[in-house]
């Protein structure tokens, strides 16, 4: 399968280029910088561009799919606006181009999984450091929803740099539940089985330990 990627240079976004060209998939990845995106691969095409320029964006013409891991590196105390107005954006040109599948990240803390983070999360770090950011996911995640698109959006638990497992818990009836922790590479995996699996078609699953 053809896959654009987004935010390919990020943490999550490297373990879902290399698990992805390790099943045979074809990966265009959009990057800023490609200086600091080292990979190589024969099935993957490197291109300069930016989220935010909607002629970047062109680049995934007769792509199949596309994964959004874009994050934000940095904590703000200042409205967050990337998320929201870079999907935006990356929306507009699926429908474009045709591209109708879209599998993008989130986080816990976002839309309805607000409250399910554990105590230390719901209470004292999304409020106080993340708050900025999650009301933009909020957003992001609105655009998305609001689309002609097949998508699924992934609310991964606190992220790792663990190992893969192979096994997590995938929620979508959040009645009750906390989420733990979960490694990106097992993200990875979950992110790239959407691909052939319409299990959670415009659903928002909630995945940890």
């Amino acid at each position: 399968m053809r896959i654009f990627v987004i935010g390919a240079t990020g943490a999550t976004g490297r373990q879902i280029v290399d698990r992805g060209l390790t099943q045979g998939h074809d990966i265009t990845a959009l990057v800023r910088n490609p200086d600091k995106f080292e990979m190589q691969h024969n099935s993957l095409q490197v291109v300069q561009g930016d989220i935010l320029d909607r002629v970047s964006l062109d680049a995934m013409q007769q792509q199949d799919a596309v994964i959004s891991s874009l994050g934000t590196r940095k904590i703000s105390f200042e409205p967050v606006t990337l998320l929201s107005e870079g999907t935006k954006n990356l929306v507009q040109a699926m429908e474009r181009h045709g591209v109708k599948r879209l599998i993008c990240i989130t986080g816990v803390g976002a839309g309805d999984s607000k409250g399910h983070g554990g105590f230390l999360y719901d209470k004292l770090i999304l409020p106080l450091i993340l708050q900025r950011i999650y009301d933009d996911k909020d957003r992001q995640e609105a655009e998305i929803r609001q689309s002609n698109l097949d998508w699924t959006i992934v609310r991964p638990g606190g992220l790792t740099d663990d190992p893969a497992k192979g096994h997590y818990r995938v929620m979508t009836d959040l009645t009750g539940v906390t989420v733990g922790k979960i490694s990106r590479s097992d993200v990875a995996d979950f992110v790239l089985g959407q691909l052939t699996d319409d299990r959670y078609l415009y659903q928002a699953p909630l995945i940890s330990y």
